[in-house]
Formats: structure tokens, sequence, C-alpha cells
């Protein structure tokens, strides 16, 4: 996460959101965020349901009950345009993504 916020000028430059969406309730997404310094996009709590956001992502691990880490980009007229799901441990490298705006 902390890698996102350090590239927040850049995907506003491609006019882009960051939102990051974690199983956690909305007192330990605080909790977390603070612990980083605080982050400057919205942290959305998928707790209740539990994973319904991720399961309909189709991120969700039903093996251990968790989300794999995933990233999406919605274009400006709501459609899917791309998807990224990997295991949780790895974090992707932004300019991957900075690829995908480019060519929206």
């Amino acid at each position: 996460m902390p890698a996102y916020e350090a590239d927040l000028e850049r995907f506003a430059g491609y006019d882009a959101q960051v939102l990051g969406i974690s199983f956690d309730s909305v007192p330990c997404n605080t909790a977390w965020a603070k612990s980083l310094g605080g982050l400057s996009y919205h942290l959305l709590s998928d707790f209740e349901p539990k994973g319904e956001v991720a399961k309909k992502y189709g991120a969700y691990r039903h093996s251990d009950g968790i989300s794999e880490r995933a990233l999406f980009v919605v274009d400006k007229a709501g459609n899917l345009a791309y998807v990224d799901i990997h295991d949780i441990g790895d974090q992707p490298d932004n300019e991957d993504l900075f690829a995908v705006l480019r060519k929206l």
C-alpha cells in the first residue's frame, strides 16, 4: 500500500483514483493506515458480509477464507478494464498499472 501512496500524483496524472479494500473492519483499517503514517486515499472495508466484494471479483481464497492481492482497473464507463490477482504476499509493480492506464 505504501507504493500506491508514493505514486498518487502519477495516478492522478492518468485521471485515476486509488482505492484500497480489506477484509478487516473499519477500526482495524484505520489503525493499520495510522501505523503506516496515514494514507491519502480511501481504504474500504469488505468486513460484513466478510469477503463479499472479494468473492464477486474472484479474489476470495476459499481454502482459508482470505483474499488474494488483487488489482482492478475500472474505466470511466464502469467496465472492468484490467484484473491482476496473485498471492497476497506479492506486491506488484505499479508500472504494470501505469501501462494499463496509458491504454485507456
